[in-house]
């Protein structure tokens, strides 16, 4: 199988395990919403919206919140959760929304899936003059020793990252013109949560949805056993899982502000 139907199975996997990725999958810490999004900003689209994890953050803020999200099954949970958000169909490569019609896209858990070649151009025409793009991802804090060895049971499954590959990451996201450089930021934190949220959370990765069976439930049964056997985590009702939420942001330039072209080879 070649990288880009893998890459593709992997996207499209997520639709079959909405209720997985619900339970499971973190929230995003309140920091990094506040750098995030400009003063003054009102009207968000949330690119990517899975469940509904980032959109409910921000329709809390009593911002005017639209959700896009190309999984139809990810996009029905979301409507279950939040019915009074609009969920449209849709993805970065293909906004289902007007020129300037925006003030701030935010990507989160959702920017390494993207073709940047065309997803910069489509975001910047969505985006009011001077709009705002951020992107957001959760990721576990594997300097924490309980933490990376869950990393490696996970990552002895992993044929590759999941996404777009080394090329367009959580630490090295690519955008580029017609925006302004990346900045920066980084919020740690602790999520709690119960043994089943964390089976969930697990399971609801892209490259465990696509396991056979048997090859899931061994994976899923030596993370049980980590939670039962490690000094950190036996006997504890509930699970502390420390997080670093890496926060990137940038503006449509003006005219005269723009950085030379990027290049997406």
């Amino acid at each position: 199988m070649t990288d880009q139907p893998s890459r593709a199975m992997r996207a499209s996997s997520f639709g079959t395990a909405a209720g997985l990725y619900e339970r499971g999958r973190p929230p995003y810490p309140p920091e990094a919403l506040d750098w995030l999004l400009p003063a003054g900003a009102r009207r968000i689209v949330d690119l990517g919206a899975g469940t509904g994890k980032l959109t409910r953050q921000l329709a809390a803020r009593g911002l005017d919140v639209v959700a896009v999200e190309p999984t139809d099954g990810m996009r029905a949970e979301l409507t279950r959760v939040l019915p009074g958000v609009p969920a449209l169909a849709g993805s970065a490569e293909q906004i289902p929304l007007d020129d300037g019609a925006v003030d701030v896209v935010l990507a989160a858990q959702a920017w390494h899936w993207v073709d940047p070649a065309q997803a910069v151009p489509e975001v910047a025409r969505v985006l009011a003059p001077g709009g705002t793009l951020g992107l957001v991802w959760n990721e576990r804090d594997e300097r924490v020793d309980w933490v990376a060895e869950l990393g490696r049971i996970i990552g002895e499954t992993r044929g590759q990252d999941e996404g777009a590959g080394a090329a367009n990451t959580s630490d090295h996201p690519r955008v580029g013109p017609p925006f302004t450089p990346l900045e920066r930021h980084e919020v740690s934190w602790v999520h709690q949560l119960s043994v089943p949220e964390l089976l969930d959370m697990v399971a609801s990765r892209s490259y465990i949805i696509l396991l056979p069976d048997a090859e899931r439930t061994a994976v899923l049964d030596r993370v049980r056993q980590l939670t039962q056997t490690h000094p950190a985590l036996a006997g504890r009702p509930d699970i502390i899982l420390p997080y670093r939420t890496l926060c990137w942001r940038c503006r449509l330039a003006c005219r005269g502000q723009l950085p030379e072209p990027a290049r997406y080879e």
